[in-house]
């Protein structure tokens, strides 16, 4: 492995002196001229961030990739060879779970799932809740401070603030103030509701980040194009229509992609709300992580981060090409 980093290393760095000699014949050409100090500087404060993107970012990339074609497990790792013989028995093993029903299947559903819920519900509470505060009021601040302070809390934090709300037991938070009216114990998080917790208590920890943004995005519309729109006697919904979802359609289509991706690699909800015991909260990225650290199975765990990067950057690139201003 050590060998492989190495070498890996080795064509990282000419592949980036290639792309310095280009620029330089380049720039040469256009009679631009290289001041020797400065080029040493650049490659003295560019070095750090080059090594750590290196063995930080590209080198795990790559050797997530290489396992994925492996059986590599933790139990033995020293005996690595073709996955069924060819390389591809774990993407073969992982199709046939799926038509089985099993817990790929459940994975996949449950991702899903999630992914149509909490996408739509957490870009229009940001989206609401920027539009309520945008207007300068007395107390706006307060609100503001208010909204984003989920987003300040750990994740972690946020799920076992939430298991212990919703836990199943008599001295649970919920439990405890239903029964003050007489309300025996409910099963909140039972496998019939954990997702849809999942979805609420994503959408309310993610929401006050999108709404800062949205906010940015609002603050930088001209404030011409509403004056505009109520002479021509435009009612408040058709200015929201008309200037200001197109004034928010660029910052609309990083927060989608952002909060996309975000949501497809769901894993802290699910890992600390039940710690994946029902099948309904299993999601691609808790049933990647158990595959490599719970069972060991490090290269199935690479197929299926495989499978997902490739999901993943189609459909973003997808939603790029679908709602990216047309050049005029």
């Amino acid at each position: 492995m050590a060998l492989i980093a190495l070498y890996v290393f080795a064509a990282f760095i000419v592949i980036f002196l290639a792309i310095f000699i280009k620029d330089f014949i380049k720039n040469r050409k256009s009679h631009y001229k290289y001041h020797k100090g400065e080029v040493i500087m650049a490659f003295i404060l560019l070095a750090p961030s080059v090594v750590l993107a290196f063995f930080l970012v590209l080198l795990p990339i790559i050797t997530s990739l290489g396992f994925s074609f492996t059986n590599y497990t933790l139990g033995d790792p020293n005996n690595i060879s073709l996955a069924g013989g060819d390389g591809f028995g774990h993407f073969r093993d992982l199709v046939s779970e799926f038509q089985v029903k099993g817990d790929f299947y459940h994975a996949i559903k449950n991702t899903a799932i999630f992914v149509v819920f909490v996408v739509p519900i957490q870009i229009g509470l940001a989206l609401g809740l920027a539009l309520f505060v945008n207007n300068k009021r007395r107390g706006t601040t307060i609100f503001k401070v208010c909204f984003f302070a989920p987003v300040a809390v750990s994740l972690s934090v946020t799920a076992f603030f939430w298991r212990e709300v919703l836990a199943n037991r008599p001295d649970g938070i919920m439990n405890s103030i239903l029964a003050n009216f007489g309300i025996p114990n409910q099963d909140f998080l039972g496998t019939d509701k954990i997702l849809g917790w999942m979805i609420a208590i994503s959408a309310w920890q993610g929401c006050g980040y999108q709404m800062l943004i949205f906010l940015s995005a609002l603050g930088n519309i001209r404030k011409d194009l509403y004056e505009a729109a109520r002479v021509d006697g435009a009612n408040a919904f058709h200015r929201f229509k008309t200037v200001t979802i197109p004034g928010l359609r660029p910052t609309m289509l990083f927060i989608l992609i952002t909060v996309f991706i975000g949501a497809c690699r769901v894993l802290i909800q699910p890992m600390l709300l039940d710690q994946g015991v029902y099948p309904g909260s299993v999601t691609l990225s808790l049933y990647m992580y158990n595959q490599g650290q719970k069972y060991g199975n490090v290269g199935l765990s690479c197929a299926v981060a495989l499978l997902m990067t490739i999901v993943i950057g189609s459909i973003t690139f997808l939603q790029r090409q679908l709602l990216k201003e047309k050049k005029k």
